[in-house]
């Protein structure tokens, strides 16, 4: 099992800030964003394009092609800039 969590707009277009989640076997974060957005609505129109989604695997930035494996902790958001 994982825990996703989302931040800032995911988490007010998702209506949640957390989720725990099942997987099969190890998977990457781009198939992780694909199955979330095979919700459909809300879901899809946040992960449909991961481009411009930020994560991080057990609170260290990860890229698109890092697996997650069973018992880790995935934050999603999206960019931010600071000033």
């Amino acid at each position: 099992m994982i825990k996703l969590c989302f931040f800032a707009r995911f988490r007010e277009k998702l209506g949640t800030a957390e989720e725990s989640m099942t997987l099969e076997g190890p998977m990457t974060v781009t198939a992780l964003m694909s199955l979330l957005a095979g919700r459909g609505g809300a879901w899809q129109e946040v992960f449909d394009c991961p481009r411009g989604i930020m994560v991080a695997i057990n609170q260290e930035m990860a890229a698109l092609d890092s697996t997650i494996h069973d018992g880790d902790e995935v934050a999603l958001f999206p960019p931010v800039t600071g000033g």
